[in-house]
């Protein structure tokens, strides 16, 4: 899908951009598929501090409640809309059952109106949009919204533009290359669906001004060499200085940048083939 540009009539119009939503076929979602979703401003609801800093504000939204199980087997349905989700950076599409029930999911890219998709946990055509167990789906095949234990539900490969690809199916586990470039290995019997994630040119977006990034919920954020040292181990120094030590570090004194956060005796490290890049 094209990315959007607009006229330089301000500095900051200049190099905004953002995604062209002409191939969306409806505007409001559905009420009974949606739920409230509260605005927390970073803060405990315990005490009221703030405990994630640079959250607050946000333009109103609800919640759009998306299948992600996609657990209705062998019942065909009928993609009725491809819309738009505040939520999330992926489209979603409205989907209509036979019995008349109407469901979300995750749009993959070339979804259209009126297309049918079906869900299944046996062998069926794999088209766009489909969904079955990873032992079922011709290798190659570009897949997303992967389960990581059977029944679970997707789990992951559910942003806009990402896909992994079903590299072999060996014993009880399916390699799949992931958009990083790790090599994983998941259950044969797990769920996925066919395509790639809709959306794909989010990555391209250039956000361009302060004021779109506070409608998304983010508050700014200072420099901790801009601080005082009482705030930031960076803070002091005289006019514009560097942060005095060999490695940066966060508020906290813990080292930032460059440091791995995954754990070394994690459980689900084994089924890593090839780490990501």
């Amino acid at each position: 899908m094209p990315v959007k540009t607009y006229k330089p009539t301000t500095p900051s119009r200049r190099f905004i951009t953002t995604t062209d939503f002409s191939s969306l076929t409806k505007k409001k979602p559905v009420k009974s598929l949606t739920s409230p979703l509260p605005k927390k401003a970073g803060r405990s609801r315990a005490s009221g501090r703030i405990t994630v800093r640079h959250q607050g504000g946000g333009a109103k939204r609800r919640y759009r409640l998306v299948d992600f199980k996609q657990d209705k087997f062998d019942a065909p349905a009928v993609v009725k809309a491809i819309e738009y989700d505040p939520n999330r950076t992926a489209f979603i599409a409205l989907l209509e059952f036979e019995d008349k029930e109407k469901r979300y999911i995750l749009a993959p890219d070339k979804l259209k109106a009126n297309d049918k998709v079906v869900f299944s946990q046996k062998k069926i055509e794999a088209k766009i949009g489909n969904r079955m167990p990873l032992q079922y789906i011709p290798a190659g095949s570009i897949v997303h919204n992967i389960e990581l234990n059977p029944s679970q539900g997707g789990r992951i490969v559910r942003a806009a533009g990402t896909s992994a690809q079903l590299m072999e199916l060996g014993g009880k586990y399916a390699n799949l290359k992931l958009s990083s470039g790790e090599v994983r290995k998941i259950g044969k019997k797990c769920l996925a669906s066919i395509g790639q994630i809709s959306n794909r040119e989010y990555e391209n977006i250039v956000i361009g001004k302060a004021g779109r990034q506070r409608h998304r919920g983010i508050r700014p954020t200072v420099r901790g060499k801009a601080m005082n040292p009482v705030d930031h181990p960076h803070g002091g120094g005289e006019g514009r200085s560097p942060i005095g030590m060999v490695h940066p570090k966060t508020r906290w004194g813990k080292p930032a940048l460059g440091r791995k956060t995954r754990r070394r005796n994690k459980k689900s490290n084994k089924f890593i083939i090839k780490k990501r890049k």
